[in-house]
């Protein structure tokens, strides 16, 4: 009589065990879902929605950029090179007039060096550097998209009125990541190792200069 007595009562507490570690697993998901969608913004939605509401995966595959490119170093610009990357991309737009599709490949480009250039892998395909700028420019990065898919869709023959128009959204999408790309804030180690020694600066004070998160540009927040 004991001994079922004893087995029925762990039974018990393994079976409210149970539920309560699914509760807390559950409440953990959703606490990270919030994160997430807090962090990501748009591109969490959009994720999701290719996920076809798949949370769970919505969730890995968020999580996993940020595993990869939460911790990249901004690098600073090099001296010039805020005003040769506005001029290209003003003659790129000035070319629009006379081929959109064109205009369009020049932006790419340029967001691809541009991205390079401050600190994000070079030479990674498409998808995998959209994944990257994501992390800290979630709420631009669907302007790269949406350059890549409209220089595609018209760059056949001649885009009639509306493909017309499409492009010079997707042109204009594209530059808000290119200003968020450009006036984005180098990370503190970053900066200092491109800044000049200063014989004077003591080593505490060199490390709360160092304080500052990485990354802060204007579209973290």
């Amino acid at each position: 009589m004991f001994t079922l007595l004893l087995v029925a009562g762990t039974a018990v507490i393994l079976a409210v065990a149970f539920v309560l570690a699914l509760r807390l697993r559950r409440r953990a998901a959703a606490v990270e879902a919030r994160l997430l969608e807090r962090r990501f913004g748009p591109e969490y939605t959009r994720v999701l929605a290719r996920r076809h509401g798949d949370a769970r995966t919505t969730r890995r595959e968020l999580s996993g950029r940020l595993e990869r490119y939460g911790a990249l170093a901004v690098q600073p610009l090099a001296s010039g090179a805020r005003e040769r990357y506005l001029a290209q991309w003003k003659a790129a737009q000035e070319d629009f007039v006379d081929s959109p599709a064109r205009a369009l490949g020049a932006a790419e480009t340029l967001l691809e060096r541009l991205s390079e250039e401050r600190g994000y892998p070079a030479g990674l395909p498409f998808e995998e550097r959209l994944a990257a700028l994501s992390v800290h420019h979630a709420r631009r990065v669907q302007g790269y998209r949406q350059l890549r898919d409209a220089r595609r869709a018209g760059g056949g023959s001649a885009p009639d009125a509306a493909e017309t128009e499409k492009m010079r959204a997707a042109l204009l999408a594209g530059r808000a990541l290119f200003d968020s790309l450009l006036n984005a804030r180098a990370s503190a180690a970053a900066a200092e190792r491109g800044r000049p020694s200063r014989p004077g600066l003591s080593r505490g004070l060199a490390a709360a200069h160092r304080q500052q998160p990485p990354g802060t540009g204007p579209d973290v927040h």
